[in-house]
């Protein structure tokens, strides 16, 4: 549907990819021999760094060298940061050089800045090196510990300087740079590129803009929300004036919020108009609201992303306003949708708590009403709890706020204690009602009630691994105490066991906030597990601490691949492989890219074919942002019992991108997504293993809830 509307910014997205095709072009000069390939690809996927590779980056094939710079920065050993500068300062090959400093962002480590601003300041170095080196200096000042603030500022200066370069890759790694490194006066300097003949600048430039909520360019803001042609721009451009709270843009967000042509515009817009905070906005937005819901309700197509953008920004206009029309139109939305939205709830709480409560009934009957929701289904539970947690953080200028917090306590705790409701549901499917419980322990925890502890020590005791989990994050959570570390230990022999390794990062992290003797020892206990993710967070927590430095006992990654696994990944190099994806809203086609990510492709290739994906729901949409699935639980915490490898590669985060969701790096699964527009800040961050070449329409209409029908797989020769 909108795919017409963006064909000038999918014109500078190629341009922009030049910088990688560039790259990759002495590489096709010379492939890389298989079995190098493949012994490149298992010290990568070790995450393990020794002298082979070290030899391998002075083979004398330029192919060979950039494919292994590129294994080194995904490794991250700061050791290799020696290994990588002669690349960076004096390789023959252009592409080589840039991947060097690639691998060096990569790493982020201070010990690499010197050389990378020396080169930076070499008048005769490439451009696209230029590129790839301020690039780098963003990612390392952002990696940088407070104590070395003023390291930072030094990096960011740098940044600054180098955006007045004359080349468009610099300028745009730039743009990024400085949102990473978050340099003194940026404003002027990032605003300058909002009057950029390149969209593409124009939009990169108003998102830093709006990342770092600097209102230097407003005056020129205006007038791009009023007349600019690139929808991104637009959208980006509204951002700024909203987080900025920009009066002058009042009118202006307005229209772009009821009649822009393009969603992405609105809904940002929308969003603008509730940082605002003007009531005026109030009925415009209420008459596009019900005027959507009409559609909803008469079977036409439905734009419920925008509906839900309005929901949340009148929940903020009219903050206990009690408006008895906007009230009815949430309990009709409420209806509609079962209670699974949790923005509806929200803006019903804020805007008539009172109301909102007295939906369920009172005493007991109140209780029953909730347990009954969560027996039949979790989303409706999770949207609640949401509500009722939302409870517990409204002014105190509330009436009878007491009274209306201990409702909603009463409540949640109802919903905690499901399984002795003594209700009985029958019903077809599996409802996995403890999907729910999370949600339900972090509302009752905003009200910070005095039993707390014991109600997550309870929980901690839960088979379901993320309540475990999200248990150990709310123990973390209180006041240091002895107990709280005895709790913990009681609770890591299982974790440590668990299938998926939540609940032992959680139980570590909240050890790490003890900072006591005890807990550091058990920290010193998971230096022992056989998850690397493990080792790796109770290294840093120790050092945080204070504790020394166990860097030494992190090692390498036991992989679960074997050799014939790796060749079947690398045989994909050279050939087409496409995932056509139907939904419950139509299809849409992925191209595969195994040469930028052949694991991560392997292994969603690997889980479409035992359809994996089958009848699973995209639990996350964010308009103007992406659309995430992959998640067999459908709340987000899913996966495949298993942890893949990060494969950052130098491919950007245009619209239509699509990367592996993580929680930290080197934690991806089965969770993947696509990204509506352009998301620099995502680049060199997030795997990207494919793109969307037709059905972006198709994207475009999803809604969180939508299911995946089926993912086929088709690979052919490429021509």
């Amino acid at each position: 549907m909108y795919d017409s509307l963006i064909m000038p910014q999918k014109i500078i997205s190629a341009l922009l990819l030049c910088l990688v095709i560039t790259a990759s072009i002495t590489a096709q000069k010379r492939p890389i021999p298989p079995p190098t390939l493949l012994q490149i690809v298992k010290a990568e996927d070790e995450r393990r760094w020794d002298n082979d590779l070290r030899t391998l980056l002075s083979s004398r094939n330029p192919a060979i060298r950039s494919r292994t710079a590129l294994a080194v920065g995904r490794i991250g050993n700061e050791d290799s940061v020696s290994a990588l500068t002669p690349l960076l300062e004096k390789d023959a090959d252009v592409s080589v050089r840039a991947m060097a400093a690639f691998a060096l962002g990569e790493i982020e480590s201070e010990t690499a800045a010197n050389a990378l601003i020396a080169v930076l300041k070499n008048t005769s170095t490439p451009a696209e090196v230029r590129a790839r080196v301020v690039e780098a200096l963003g990612k390392i000042a952002a990696a940088l510990p407070r104590e070395q603030e003023a390291r930072q500022r030094e990096l960011g200066a740098v940044i600054l300087e180098a955006l007045n370069s004359t080349d468009q890759s610099t300028i745009l790694f730039g743009i990024t740079a400085a949102l990473r490194s978050r340099p003194a006066n940026a404003g002027p300097a990032i605003a300058k590129f909002l009057t950029h003949s390149n969209p593409r600048v124009r939009a990169d430039a108003a998102n830093t803009l709006a990342r770092l909520r600097l209102n230097s360019g407003n005056d020129q803001l205006r007038k791009l929300v009023a007349s600019d042609l690139d929808p991104i721009v637009r959208a980006n451009a509204a951002r700024v004036l909203g987080v900025t709270e920009d009066k002058q843009s009042f009118d202006a967000l307005v229209t772009l919020a009821t009649k822009d042509n393009d969603a992405r515009v609105r809904v940002s817009a929308i969003r603008a108009l509730a940082s605002l905070k003007d009531p005026r906005a109030v009925e415009p937005l209420s008459a596009r609201g019900h005027q959507l819901t009409q559609r909803a309700f008469a079977s036409r197509p439905v734009e419920l992303n925008e509906i839900l953008e309005i929901a949340t920004t009148l929940g903020r206009l009219l903050a206990q306003k009690e408006d008895q029309t906007t009230i009815t139109w949430l309990r009709e939305l409420n209806k509609s949708l079962v209670h699974t939205a949790p923005e509806v709830e929200l803006a019903f709480v804020r805007i008539a708590p009172a109301t909102y409560l007295a939906e369920f009934g009172t005493g007991d009957q109140a209780r029953k009403k909730v347990q009954e929701t969560i027996l039949l289904n979790w989303r409706a539970a999770a949207g609640i709890a949401a509500g009722l947690g939302e409870i517990a953080v409204l002014p105190e200028t509330v009436p009878n706020k007491a009274e209306l917090a201990a409702t909603a306590q009463s409540l949640l705790r109802a919903l905690l204690d499901y399984r002795n409701s003594g209700l009985t549901i029958n019903t077809l499917v599996t409802v996995h009602s403890e999907y729910a419980i999370p949600d339900v322990l972090r509302a009752l925890a905003a009200f910070k009630p005095q039993d707390l502890a014991a109600v997550a020590t309870t929980q901690l005791k839960e088979s379901d691994i993320i309540i475990r989990s999200t248990a150990a994050d709310v123990l973390g959570d209180l006041p240091p105490s002895e107990e709280i570390t005895r709790t913990l230990a009681a609770a890591w022999p299982q974790a440590a066991n668990d299938t998926l390794n939540d609940a032992a990062l959680s139980i570590l992290d909240s050890l790490g906030k003890q900072k006591s003797s005890a807990a550091n020892d058990l920290l010193k206990e998971a230096l022992k597990s056989g998850d690397h993710l493990i080792r790796r967070r109770a290294a840093a927590l120790l050092k945080a601490n204070g504790a020394g430095d166990f860097s030494s006992q992190i090692g390498t990654v036991q992989t679960r691949n074997t050799d014939a696994e790796y060749k079947r990944a690398l045989a994909r190099i050279g050939k087409t492989t496409r995932a056509v994806v139907t939904t419950s809203k139509g299809s849409f086609t992925i191209d595969l890219l195994p040469e930028a990510a052949p694991l991560t492709v392997d292994n969603f290739v690997q889980l479409a074919q035992r359809d994996y994906y089958r009848n699973v729901h995209i639990h996350r949409v964010v308009p103007n942002f992406v659309i995430q699935d992959g998640d067999p639980r459908g709340d987000g915490n899913g996966g495949p019992g298993y942890q893949i490898r990060c494969e950052i590669n130098q491919v950007l985060y245009d619209r239509a991108a699509v990367g592996m969701a993580l929680s930290g790096k080197d934690t991806g699964g089965s969770q993947w997504f696509v990204t509506h527009s352009p998301q620099p800040h995502l680049d060199g961050g997030y795997t990207v293993f494919g793109r969307v070449i037709s059905g972006m329409d198709v994207v475009d209409r999803i809604v969180r809830n939508d299911v995946i029908q089926s993912i086929v797989i088709k690979t052919s020769r490429r021509r």
